[in-house]
């Protein structure tokens, strides 16, 4: 019976809960849907927020790489057991920065993980760092192509863009003029630095004619303002194209990686890696189906027909 005693006491300790943190350059209200669509994801796997596992949701919404930096180094003090980053370069290797043995899972950052250094190969990660990418940088030619769709007659776009992020320079100089050329469009850049030089460069698109936006989405800066952004286009009667998150937010319309995929996908990386297999050994996954999502509501409202053969390539339609 004496030895029987401690171990049963043993037996009755509780278990430990799994941490999860899900690192974000966005708004809670912004990503309150994602993270709902991973909770559930993650039930369906038999992980229950508050019960077998603890999800942490912080954001760096407008922070710069020293709190950003900070904020990680906080989640390794803390002993997380997974950081999910659905964020930009930044945020990543801001992460990365900060631990080399806590699994990192990306969730949809835009760039090639590859070339941006954070992995060693798609099939073999190689390191502490592994999940899906959204391949959101190279869709800038479709959405411009579907943009030119819904507007036929338009001749001229403003791009707008946050130039600190990875892969803008080269979408803005290599990939947007040829297509342009093929749209037979004349498309503009407009740098946004900070929120404060967003105001400025909306003020100065309403002095300037221009048929329709492209809200390049990419980095923290320009997600995190994407309401804003929506309400000028909205208010200016302006078409306008961006990821699911700007059309959520009142945008036009939207085509990117399929947002409840991503959510399964994600919780998927974090059920294999608590059950023991190493982020260096997950391939990182890229996306298998993309969406194209059109808002009529805001169609109607800035007074645009969408062309029919338009309306039937969508694959969610907003009424």
């Amino acid at each position: 019976m004496l030895l029987a005693f401690p171990f049963s006491a043993r037996a009755q300790q509780p278990k430990k809960v799994p941490r999860l943190a899900i690192l974000t350059s966005g708004g809670p209200v912004r990503d309150s849907d994602r993270y709902e669509g991973v909770r559930l994801a993650l039930r369906e796997r038999g992980y229950i927020d508050g019960q077998n596992i603890s999800i942490e949701s912080p954001y760096v919404a407008g922070m710069g790489h020293d709190r950003q930096s900070a904020l990680a180094a906080e989640l390794v003090r803390l002993k997380i057991d997974i950081i999910v980053v659905a964020g930009g370069d930044d945020l990543i290797q801001d992460t990365m920065n900060v631990t080399k043995t806590i699994p990192i899972v990306l969730w949809g950052q835009g760039s090639d993980p590859v070339k941006a250094g954070f992995v060693q190969s798609l099939a073999r990660p190689g390191g502490n760092v592994t999940g899906i990418t959204n391949l959101s940088i190279d869709l800038g030619g479709k959405r411009l192509e579907l943009l030119k769709e819904a507007v036929p007659k338009a001749a001229r776009f403003a791009v707008l863009f946050d130039p600190a992020t990875p892969g803008a320079a080269r979408q803005l100089k290599e990939d947007f003029p040829v297509v342009a050329r093929a749209l037979k469009l004349t498309v503009r850049p407009w740098e946004v630095h900070s929120v404060d030089d967003l105001e400025k460069v909306l003020v100065g698109l309403t002095k300037e004619r221009t048929d329709g936006l492209y809200v390049a989405l990419a980095g923290g800066l320009m997600r995190s303002n994407a309401k804003r952004i929506a309400g000028f286009a909205l208010k200016s009667r302006l078409p306008s194209m961006g990821a699911r998150v700007y059309v959520d937010a009142g945008g036009l319309m939207s085509y990117g990686a399929d947002g409840a995929e991503s959510y399964r996908r994600v919780a998927n990386y974090v059920d294999r890696i608590l059950k023991g297999a190493k982020p260096a050994d997950l391939p990182v996954e890229q996306p298998m189906k993309f969406e194209f999502v059109i808002n009529l509501k805001t169609a109607k409202e800035i007074g645009l027909t969408i062309p029919q053969w338009t309306l039937m390539k969508a694959d969610r339609v907003i009424k």
